[in-house]
């Protein structure tokens, strides 16, 4: 027998093999992404300053979870070293803790630190259709309206999106909306790489995204929320924290966010349009699934937090606001987040 032969079978044994391993992986991460719900224990701690004393009010504003059917709060804790309420924005109904202090003679360091049991279920259209079906028509229209106009870096109708709207049209040979919003979706996956080099990345810019082509989760899911909403798809921005699925516990060192996007025939449908670049294997996938492995913490861009916040509106919000004196405050603000998984499919505590 020849020697080739023997080399070529060995070689080919080998390829089958790493096959079934890498195949193996995937299952293994797609069964644990597709957890249909999952519970976890989250502590997000923050503390600030010195704040001199005589330097004014002091306010400190940190987001909370949100609760909807997607998302339930079974336990909620929270320790300050100042006094504080739960409060709730006006335009996305965003819930945050606020607390205030006037430090007079002493300089003083600001701590809170808050725990939550999150039961985290997830998304997909079957599960967010009926999100708006209690409300009156007139109503639904101005909850869709709001994610349809532009914000401050989120540009609707600019002519800067022109040229990619046309590749998209050109591709999806459509009119219809559903068929509009999967080529946005693939546009911005294949033509917009996840990286942080140098600086203008994570501002959620859509200007950046189009002349730059990269940036983190802020950047694709802006560029994805102003070409859906200059098509007329209303589209929504939603912050949180990423759970690790490697892990049972740990530290998590940062946010994530993602995006979903309106159709009367599906409700809102999910998309992750970051993610879907990381994995690739996976795009089908992240387009109408917002797996467990995530907690939801804010909706919305342009962010004024009631009456006491007093600097410009919040380009977002997932890490402490904190203003002195009706501006925000440029010292020390430390902030850690950890998370430990407690389990999944259990049935919420009413």
């Amino acid at each position: 027998m020849s020697p080739y032969f023997n080399y070529f079978q060995s070689l080919e044994r080998l390829i089958v093999k790493k096959l079934v391993v890498l195949l193996c992986l995937f299952a293994i991460s797609v069964c644990a992404l597709s957890a249909e719900k999952s519970v976890f224990q989250f502590t997000y701690s923050a503390e600030v300053g010195p704040i001199e004393a005589d330097s004014g009010p002091v306010h400190v504003f940190i987001p909370l979870p949100v609760a909807n059917p997607q998302q339930r709060i079974l336990q909620e804790t929270i320790n300050a070293t100042i006094q504080g309420r739960v409060d709730v924005e006006d335009k996305y109904g965003n819930r945050y803790w606020h607390g205030s202090i006037e430090p007079k003679h002493d300089d003083v360091t600001i701590s809170v630190n808050m725990d939550f049991i999150v039961e985290r279920s997830s998304d997909s259209p079957n599960l967010l259709v009926n999100e708006n079906e209690s409300e009156n028509a007139e109503q639904q229209a101005a909850d869709l309206g709001k994610y349809l106009s532009a914000n401050e870096r989120v540009i609707v109708g600019a002519p800067i999106l022109d040229p990619i709207r046309a590749e998209i049209h050109e591709k999806v040979q459509s009119d219809d909306k559903a068929a509009i919003a999967r080529g946005i979706y693939d546009w911005v996956v294949e033509n917009v790489e996840y990286k942080k080099v140098g600086t203008g990345w994570g501002n959620g810019d859509t200007y950046w995204a189009c002349n730059e082509r990269y940036g983190n989760c802020t950047d694709f899911h802006s560029l994805f929320i102003s070409l859906a909403r200059s098509e007329g798809i209303p589209a929504r921005f939603e912050m949180g924290f990423p759970v690790p699925e490697e892990r049972s516990s740990g530290v998590i060192t940062g946010y994530h966010c993602w995006v979903q996007f309106y159709l009367p025939e599906t409700g809102w449908f999910p998309i992750d349009a970051s993610e879907a670049f990381k994995h690739p294997e996976l795009k089908e996938y992240f387009y109408g699934t917002h797996p467990t492995n995530r907690i939801h913490f804010s909706t919305g861009r342009d962010l004024k937090l009631g009456e006491s916040h007093n600097s410009a509106s919040l380009n977002y919000f997932i890490y402490p606001h904190v203003e002195v004196a009706g501006t925000p405050y440029k010292g020390a603000v430390s902030r850690k987040f950890s998370f430990k998984r407690i389990g999944g499919n259990l049935v919420p505590v009413e």
